[in-house]
């Protein structure tokens, strides 16, 4: 209590104006003061510039948002058109992996052709050699019995021999 006295008492020390303190005064004038802001539509005005900041803010929210959405129906798009060209590269590999194995099939159905016809050919060629060869024997054989036939006619036969052989033609024929 004797600190609230003491309190008091210098409060009562303090100059004044028309009985009212310092702190009195300057509550006067911020009333005032406000008063006068509030007469001249500050408020009002401060409200407006508020009102426009959040009309702003919001705009730039609600295109922030639609940006936001284009951006994820862009990327679910090229998610799709990857997934797509992902899809269409496994087609067509799958594709040229069939493609190219039945390239080897031909490739070795054909090689199979091709040494079967070669084989035929080259069994064509021996046996036309053999045969050639063989025609070749028979006349060498025939050709040396020709020879050899008539060596051994010319020594053992000769012109009595012939005489006997002309009659018995001449009478075959005279019978005939």
């Amino acid at each position: 209590m004797a600190n609230l006295a003491l309190i008091l008492a210098e409060g009562a020390a303090e100059p004044t104006a028309f009985g009212l303190n310092a702190t009195v005064w300057v509550s006067i004038a911020m009333l005032v003061f406000l008063a006068i802001l509030a007469w001249k539509g500050v408020p009002k005005a401060i409200a407006t510039m508020l009102d426009n900041r959040i009309a702003e803010i919001s705009r730039q929210l609600n295109e922030a948002e639609a940006l936001r959405l284009e951006a994820e129906s862009l990327r679910a798009e090229y998610e799709a058109k990857l997934a797509s060209a992902a899809k269409e590269a496994d087609d067509m590999r799958a594709r040229a992996d069939a493609e190219a194995q039945a390239l080897v099939a031909k490739a070795k159905a054909d090689a199979t052709a091709l040494i079967a016809r070669r084989k035929q050919m080259a069994e064509d060629r021996i046996a036309a050699a053999e045969a050639s060869a063989l025609v070749e024997v028979r006349t060498a054989a025939a050709k040396a019995a020709t020879e050899a036939a008539a060596m051994l006619i010319a020594d053992k036969h000769d012109a009595a021999a012939d005489k006997v052989l002309v009659d018995q033609a001449i009478a075959g024929v005279a019978k005939g």
